[in-house]
């Protein structure tokens, strides 16, 4: 029997899965759009979505959130003098076996025994100091010395393990001969790193320290500059975990550290190569300490481990608030993620990261010739086929009218049809077209019945009445009370959703968007849509109407159509010089001068409609006049459906058989 090769499974750990399916854009999208609507820009409308996160994703605001309390729980689980605390331990434990041992020791001599008890009796309160006064000290058991040279073993180890991490586990109950290779190693290393520091090291002389001690260094670094990096982090920590300590913890540790392994060389190698890596790798933190606060002791390894923990973790909350120059997800260290707060962590991290990416390359987004993001047409497109569609919504919600993208077509069918020609938008009279092409293939001696090719020459289109053309004038109010009463993000939808109807099915139709506040100004969609909030006062409908009867002049064989959101009473007019004069309550110049504007609009055969947001009583009382003298209509939509009725008003106004969405308010 024929077997094949066995296989194993596991998690795939090769970066983004590539079956994973495609982020959807549609929900990052909406909120983007919602973000820039209320005053964000493109940049930082992306960014807060990634912050926030949605319902079925995590946001950088969660992981920063349990960065943190990772840092928190590091610092109050642990305290930094276990390896004092564990010296103390075996001191102790050395002490009492050799009291014992010359209490039942028969045949010493008593001045021996007294001499011995005396100096055990005397040793100093200093864990340091009198593991270093019984340093010469003949121990009579055998547990004791054992017990005292373990204290000097642990000192090595975890002196060591500041430095290189697994090492203390790594020499446990070593020989001397283990001992010696590390002295070596460290010989070595300094060699080299001197050699470097000096500018004539060789990519041979990395090759041959790893040949000799490569196994040391489970890092497995390619070159020297990995092998400092890893090294300087380490010792960084290092200092960082001893400045960490208190005075007198440090000044213990520091004269306990003479005795690790028995050897002041060791001491001497380690502070070389501390000398060394500090002078190669500055930008460290070299001077920094934390504020420990647990009853969990550390060793000096582990110590040093946790200290390298929270730098990661500082690093981590850095590329996590995204808020220096050039920042994006891709500087997240995913890796550092997953070893601090699990692979879960991890893989929201990459979905971030990802739908990053798609945002930037979808072309939903773009950069202007300033550097910033910005809503690419695209995205407005699909932003204002997505509001209008809402709008359409509440429409027939309301009136139970038809879905407005069947409204707003060239005009009404007469019956007749013609050759189709380039830009005609009317649609195709199948019966004709069909019927053309069988007589023109038939005439060419063809047989239509095995066969029927279209070509342009076919095509015939439905004629439909002819429409007028218009002109139409959205003047919307930009002054600081719009956005205090919660109206800008209405606004600015209204906007964008006449927009997208005009663009899309009235291509004929001019539209012309003018913003008024202190000054009256004409925007684009993409400016309008970008604008943020402004804390200006003053409402110019004065300098509006200026700007739109300026308009329609340009366009004089259109109909002009000119729709007003405000909600405030004209308090600003523009003066002869071209500076703005506010006054609040209204000035009687003021409104003759809007009255006088409105007037020019009227004689230009404009058909007229205001919104009116809010209830204020004189607004309602102005409006309602001003309508009156030509015309007009008033409605007063809420905030929410004021783009609903903007566009119901603009479908009345442009297809005379498509009933309003909302009754008059006040009409003459």
């Amino acid at each position: 029997m024929r077997h094949g090769k066995s296989s194993r499974y596991g998690r795939y750990a090769g970066g983004p899965d590539p079956l994973a399916p495609p982020v959807d854009l549609s929900e990052a999208l909406d909120a983007v759009a919602e973000d820039v609507m209320a005053g964000y820009s493109p940049e930082r409308a992306m960014r807060e979505y990634l912050r926030r996160g949605s319902r079925s994703m995590t946001g950088l605001d969660d992981l920063a959130g349990r960065v943190a309390q990772r840092r928190r729980d590091l610092l109050g689980r642990h305290r930094l003098d276990g390896t004092l605390q564990e010296v103390r331990r075996l001191l102790d434990e050395a002490v009492l076996e050799e009291r014992k041992q010359l209490a039942r020791d028969i045949r010493m001599d008593d001045t021996d025994r007294s001499f011995r008890e005396m100096r055990l009796q005397g040793l100093p309160a200093s864990t340091a100091a009198a593991v270093t006064d019984l340093a010469d000290y003949d121990w009579q058991s055998g547990t004791a010395r054992e017990r005292y040279e373990q204290i000097k073993d642990l000192l090595g180890r975890e002196m060591l393990d500041q430095r290189f991490a697994g090492m203390k586990d790594a020499l446990q109950n070593a020989t001397d001969e283990d001992r010696a290779a590390i002295a070596e190693m460290l010989r070595d290393l300094n060699d080299l790193l001197d050699k470097h520091a000096r500018g004539e090291d060789t990519p041979e002389d990395f090759r041959d320290f790893m040949a000799r001690h490569g196994d040391q260094f489970p890092e497995d670094p390619q070159d020297i500059d990995e092998l400092i990096d890893a090294l300087a982090k380490r010792s960084a920590a290092a200092q960082r975990m001893l400045r960490s300590m208190t005075p007198e913890q440090r000044a213990e540790l520091m004269a306990l550290s003479a005795q690790a392994f028995g050897s002041p060389e060791l001491m001497d190698q380690l502070a070389r190569l501390d000398a060394n890596l500090q002078g190669l790798r500055p930008g460290e933190d070299w001077t920094g300490s934390e504020d420990f606060g647990g009853d969990q002791g550390l060793g000096l390894g582990d110590g040093t481990g946790v200290l390298q923990d929270l730098a990661e973790l500082d690093e981590l909350a850095e590329q996590l608030a995204q808020d220096y120059a050039g920042s994006t997800l891709s500087d997240l260290d995913v890796d550092a993620l997953g070893r601090q707060l699990g692979e879960d962590a991890a893989a929201s991290a990459r979905t971030l990261a990802q739908l990053e990416r798609a945002l930037r390359d979808s072309g939903l987004l773009r950069r202007g010739t300033d550097g910033d993001l910005r809503l690419s047409p695209r995205a407005m497109r699909r932003l204002g086929k997505s509001l209008l569609r809402d709008a359409a919504g509440r429409l027939s919600g309301r009136q139970g009218q038809r879905d407005t993208r069947h409204a707003g077509a060239a005009g009404e069918l007469t019956g007749a049809s013609r050759s189709w020609q380039f830009g005609d938008v009317e649609p195709w009279d199948v019966t004709r077209t069909v019927t053309n092409a069988i007589g023109r293939t038939a005439a060419a001696g063809g047989d239509p019945a095995s066969g029927l090719r279209l070509e342009v020459q076919d095509v015939e289109v439905q004629e439909t009445e002819a429409r007028t053309q218009a002109a139409v004038a959205l003047l919307v109010d930009t002054s600081f009370s719009m956005a205090a009463e919660g109206r800008w993000v209405p606004m600015k939808r209204t906007a964008l959703a006449l927009h997208h109807l005009v663009s899309t099915r009235f291509r004929g139709d001019a539209l012309h968007l003018v913003t008024f506040g202190r000054y009256a100004q004409a925007v684009r969609i993409e400016d309008l849509t970008a604008l943020p909030p402004l804390r200006e006062q003053g409402t110019n409908l004065h300098h509006a109407l200026m700007l739109a009867t300026r308009f329609f002049r340009q366009h004089p064989t259109r109909q002009p159509v000119l729709l007003v959101v405000t909600d405030g009473e004209p308090t600003a007019r523009l003066m002869p010089h071209g500076e703005s004069w506010f006054s609040y309550p209204p000035e009687p110049e003021t409104v003759r001068a809007t009255v006088a504007e409105l007037d020019r609009v009227g004689r230009l055969g404009a058909e007229v409609t205001f919104f009116r947001l809010g209830g204020d009583p004189g607004l309602e009382r102005f409006l309602a006049a001003m309508a009156r003298r030509v015309g007009g209509r008033v409605v007063a939509p809420d905030p929410e459906d004021l783009g609903a009725a903007v566009v119901g008003e603009f479908l009345r106004r442009r297809a005379p058989r498509f009933p309003s969405a909302f009754g008059d308010v006040d009409r003459d």
